[in-house]
């Protein structure tokens, strides 16, 4: 049996060295989003599937027997599309969802449903920090009038989708004081985020919160219908009684 793990989470990373630890056949599956992505303990594949078509066939020639989706919260393409063929054809299907973030005291946090609802909200001449990634950037294009920064792990390969803003390259982790350094640099008056959870992203929004910036948080979208856990020692759990 070999388990299939999607990644791109820091929970993936866990269960996969966990898989390797129980010598459980599994492999890992990248979407190729980030440029040289560590190696994990298991083996890795790197890319797309070719679409839903594609993707039952890689499960059919692969001989998948069981799927473990640790993505992102956001990556609700993959998610969905995983969940529906997983149980159109009777796979063992477990989704990873760690718990979002919630307010704490002194936090300064508005709920949007969407990036375009950003622009509504943040007045001209703001300096923006987007901790959103730039799969997503061209939706707060109409943030006009703001500098707005969008922090990624790789160099850009194409300019800067509207007027106004600019890339900052830097590879986590991200402890506080260093957030706190960086915004207080660049002058940052609104933070914008989506609800991912977890505690490595999460030094962001204690920095926010001990500079008194506020934040505009992107909502989670709704997730499937399925068999779900928040963390990886419940998933290996899961892994483990197939």
């Amino acid at each position: 049996m070999t388990i299939l793990l999607l990644a791109g989470s820091g929970e993936a990373k866990e269960i996969a060295t966990g898989l390797a630890a129980l010598n459980l056949p599994a492999i890992a599956s990248l979407a190729g989003a980030t440029r040289a992505p560590k190696q994990l303990d298991i083996a890795m594949r790197i890319g797309g599937f070719g679409g839903a078509d594609g993707f039952r066939r890689y499960l059919a020639n692969a001989g998948i027997r069981a799927v473990i989706d640790a993505t992102h919260p956001y990556a609700t393409q993959i998610t969905n599309r995983t969940a529906k063929i997983c149980a159109e054809i009777g796979l063992p299907y477990l989704h990873v969802l760690r718990a979002p973030w919630v307010t704490q005291a002194g936090d300064d946090w508005t709920e949007i449903a969407r990036e375009e609802d950003a622009a509504a909200l943040i007045p001209k001449g703001s300096t923006v920090f987007l901790g959103t990634g730039r799969q997503t950037l061209d939706r707060f294009s109409g943030l006009i009038g703001c500098r707005v920064i969008c922090r990624q792990i790789d160099p850009p390969t194409a300019p800067f989708p509207f007027e106004g803003g600019e890339f900052l390259i830097g590879r986590p982790p991200f402890p506080v004081a260093r957030e706190k350094l960086i915004f207080a640099q660049l002058g940052i008056d609104w933070i914008v985020v989506k609800n991912a959870g977890g505690h490595a992203s999460a030094t962001k929004l204690t920095a926010a919160r001990e500079l008194g910036i506020p934040v505009l948080m992107i909502a989670r979208p709704a997730s499937p219908v399925a068999m779900r856990v928040d963390n990886p020692v419940d998933a290996l759990t899961w892994a483990q009684s197939l």
